[in-house]
């Protein structure tokens, strides 16, 4: 059974940036594709990026194309996503999740394990 924690997020200004971690334990990180999702208020949960088994591939929304970035660490066994000039619509609880497929998917009900999620707040 896969555990992943979040950590990183935060309460912060229209224009900053963020760095939010996932840490993985308890499975071969190596195996997954990793992603990232956000939920804001009354809203579903909305796909944010994705990465390959091996890093070679991402996708991002296109909400955040070009501000916010995946990658990974299969040696730490950890997922990042640098966020940049962040707005106040990007306010949500971010969540990673692992799929067992090679390249992964924007739909979250492929998705195999999920993190507990972290709060980002963008104040105006």
């Amino acid at each position: 059974q896969v555990q992943l924690v979040e950590s990183g997020g935060g309460l912060v200004q229209t224009g900053a940036s963020l760095k939010l971690s996932c840490a993985a334990s308890g499975g071969n990180f190596r195996d997954y594709t990793a992603a990232w999702f956000r939920q804001a208020p009354e809203k579903g949960r909305e796909f944010v990026a994705r990465i390959s088994v091996n890093g070679g591939m991402a996708a991002h929304a296109q909400s955040v194309q070009g501000r916010f970035t995946i990658s990974r660490n299969n040696a730490k066994s950890t997922v990042y996503l640098e966020m940049s000039s962040l707005k106040p619509e990007d306010t949500a609880i971010y969540y990673c999740a692992l799929d067992s497929t090679p390249y992964g998917s924007p739909n979250p009900a492929e998705y195999d394990y999920w993190g507990q999620g972290t709060q980002v707040t963008v104040s105006s």
